[in-house]
């Protein structure tokens, strides 16, 4: 999928700073924007002008807990679409995969989620066209996914783990401690993990009919971020979340990327790819991975990658492989 390489600054930032006690023109103009870029529709900032954005934040506030108190104030109320969205799913689980697929509409990143064998989930954000990410960013993105959960749950959720790649000072560590509960530890990369019963634990803000309000705006924007990528790309990035839904036909990926079936078949034929192929290579990967990072059985997997019956998975598999499930599986965890 191509990368975006400008992200806008929705309006409701406006909100957040002046509940914050800040002037978002001093911001602006410490991080050398302009003063009225809030009102720019059509402005989007790089990644370097976006960490500027946030270091001017840090240097504004000149506090030891920064990003914390802004983190606190974030409400539903100040949401932009692609965040209200994540809200109104039905629990953390389903929020980070739509929060995934949009993040790049509003910030120089991805998040990359995985589930362990017991069901935890753990969210990691890449940052896009940089290197170097002060700690009190990373800090910002980790405590907002787990402002997120507590939002939409309710409930004083507590992280099993959080890591940066570079250490706040004890000072700043202990504030941070205190906001997730839990130590602020080094990793190799930016990640905070939730245990199973958190990131199911059901969404009281759970609103489908808001979402189906508003996923034509983000599909809208993120095919217009989406002109550089190839027709194969976008293709597999929607067969991620048909596939477990049962739902892998060229008739709903067409739906979706909002072109007719033949218009789909025909730029695919000229990219020198066609549908069931990309299914078939979306289903092998999605399969290695349940085989190598849960204990799912073949049955379950089966289930997960739309086969009727745990035969119609095991015959697939031997033709992509030429392995069974069972000896991928010990394969992979001998390597």
């Amino acid at each position: 999928m191509a990368s975006n390489r400008t992200f806008a600054l929705d309006i409701s930032w406006k909100t957040l700073l002046k509940d914050a006690g800040l002037e978002p023109e001093r911001i602006l103009r410490r991080a050398g924007l302009p003063d009225d870029l809030f009102l720019q529709k059509a402005r989007g900032l790089d990644t370097n002008e976006y960490i500027r954005f946030w270091n001017a934040l840090e240097a504004e506030t000149n506090d030891p807990a920064f990003p914390v108190p802004l983190i606190e104030l974030i409400s539903a109320d100040v949401f932009d679409p692609p965040l209200f969205a994540a809200l109104c799913s039905s629990n953390m689980m389903q929020a980070v995969q739509r929060l995934a697929r949009y993040k790049q509409l509003i910030a120089p990143m991805v998040l990359e989620t995985t589930v362990d064998q017991n069901g935890n989930l753990t969210v990691s954000p890449r940052w896009l066209f940089a290197t170097t990410i002060p700690p009190f960013l990373q800090v910002a993105e980790l405590g907002f996914l787990l402002k997120l959960l507590r939002l939409g749950t309710r409930e004083p959720v507590n992280p099993l783990r959080i890591c940066v790649s570079a250490l706040p000072s004890l000072v700043q560590n202990s504030h941070f401690s205190r906001f997730f509960g839990a130590d602020v530890q080094y990793g190799e990369q930016p990640a905070i993990s939730f245990s199973a019963a958190d990131a199911l634990r059901p969404f009281l803000t759970v609103n489908e009919g808001m979402w189906q309000v508003f996923e034509p705006e983000l599909q809208r924007r993120l095919g217009q971020l989406n002109e550089r990528a190839s027709t194969a790309e976008r293709v597999r990035a929607v067969l991620l979340e048909l596939i477990p839904g049962n739902e892998a036909t060229i008739e709903k990926a067409a739906e979706r990327l909002g072109m007719s079936k033949r218009t789909l078949q025909r730029r695919l034929e000229q990219e020198g790819e066609n549908f069931r192929n990309l299914v078939n290579a979306c289903r092998e990967h999605l399969a290695r991975h349940y085989l190598r990072n849960t204990r799912l059985s073949g049955y379950e997997i089966a289930f997960l990658l739309g086969f009727e019956d745990p035969n119609s998975f095991y015959r697939a598999f031997m033709t992509w492989t030429g392995q069974t499930p069972e000896a991928a599986r010990t394969a992979m965890r001998l390597e």
